[in-house]
């Protein structure tokens, strides 16, 4: 919301993407009573979403324009509020007319990341801010807890159980009920955001895909080893098929992939990358609420983080040792280690090795869930998870 406002009226259009139900939709509703709490007339709002029965016609860039040109007669500049914009074909088209006409401030939502494919991002070139919208951060989480249930420790055991879309925190915390809830939200992204937007073939093939990335969040993936995976359950397919349906997954923000960064080469690898699913309580959901690997869960909650304050982020080589995450913005640069524990003398050694290892004087920071008094060894700095996710920095 912050973003959003800070660009209000800026000659940009702005386009918020992320997977179904994280609350985009809900952000776009928000932006309306800001706009209209700070005097915009709820006439120059034109907001619209194109899952609504009553836009089911409008699908393509012709029909697109005409409405909007309808909506917009009488009215000298206007808000237009686009929601799940990508199923109107070449909306783009229409959206930089209109923005070329400067009449409209134009504020769109998508759920694939082919909303802003190649020839769009060529044709909207320049013109266009993005803002991802993930699942709610543990510090969001806690703000959407009644006031009684917000001691950070015990919440954020629920935070790893039941992940953080922003419909779990309200419901009743029962495993059965929010399991249901989340294995409806992962079908119908899997069904309407992949399998029909991409005509696939082979749902199972994809499916089985999916769950061998969710067991193995955090550990490093090739085409080869899910490929010896299928075979081995009966399931054999191409390289090509194989890296199509990861694409398609990351385009509908199911799994985020980190590239590997080379510390000493300061370039990133194309092999043996790494994926991260969106949303905890999705994976357990498909894998079962039962616990599973808490270092790679706890990874992947600290690698979305980093997302979402706005950090290219690659996992780190150097040599043979892994640093778990290189973070990169402009003027920043920190390495971030992340375990469980490392209370046990041999863990914590193995731990702090790849970050002592590194040549250059950018931060570096290991991240456990302990409570100790130490803050910091060798300049490393010893910081506890639930305190970094609940920090400004």
């Amino acid at each position: 919301m912050k973003k959003l406002l800070s660009l209000k009226d800026q000659p940009i259009i702005k386009v918020l993407t992320g997977m179904r139900r994280a609350g985009k939709s809900t952000l776009l509703d928000l932006l309306e009573e800001a706009f209209m709490a700070a005097g915009v007339p709820k006439a120059q709002i034109i907001h619209l979403n194109f899952e609504w029965m009553a836009l089911d016609e409008i699908r393509d860039y012709h029909q697109l324009y005409a409405l909007l040109q309808e909506r917009m007669r009488g009215q000298q500049t206007v808000y237009l509020l686009l929601d799940e914009i990508q199923l109107v074909e070449h909306w783009e088209r229409a959206v930089n007319s209109l923005f070329a006409e400067r009449r409209a401030d134009i504020y769109l939502t998508g759920s694939n990341a082919k909303l802003l494919s190649s020839e769009i991002a060529t044709l909207l070139a320049g013109r266009y801010a993005l803002i991802e919208v993930y699942p709610l951060s543990f510090r969001e989480y806690l703000m959407f807890l009644p006031e009684a249930e917000r001691e950070a420790d015990a919440a954020f055991q629920r935070y790893l159980q039941y992940g953080g879309l922003p419909i779990v925190p309200g419901m009743p915390q029962d495993e059965d009920l929010i399991q249901t809830v989340l294995s409806g939200i992962y079908n119908t992204v899997l069904m309407k955001d992949i399998v029909q937007r991409n005509a696939v073939r082979d749902p199972d093939l994809l499916e089985r895909i999916v769950r061998f990335l969710t067991a193995h969040v955090g550990s490093a993936v090739s085409t080869s080893k899910i490929s010896g995976y299928l075979t081995s359950q009966g399931r054999k397919t191409s390289p090509t098929t194989i890296d199509n349906y990861l694409k398609m997954l990351s385009d509908a923000f199911i799994f985020y992939r980190a590239e590997r960064y080379d510390i000493k080469g300061k370039q990133y690898l194309k092999t043996q990358e790494k994926y991260y699913i969106v949303d905890i309580g999705l994976r357990n959901a498909l894998l079962g609420f039962h616990g599973g690997d808490y270092g790679h869960i706890l990874e992947n909650i600290v690698y979305l983080e980093l997302r979402r304050r706005g950090y290219e982020v690659g996992v780190g080589k150097l040599g043979t040792l892994e640093v778990d995450f290189v973070a990169t913005k402009p003027g920043r640069k920190v390495y971030y280690q992340v375990s469980a524990s490392i209370l046990d003398e041999t863990t914590r050694a193995r731990e702090l090795a790849p970050l002592r290892k590194i040549p250059d004087q950018y931060e570096k920071v290991i991240l456990t869930m302990d409570r100790t008094f130490v803050k910091d060894f060798d300049g490393i700095r010893n910081v506890n998870i639930i305190d970094f996710l609940l920090s400004d920095v």
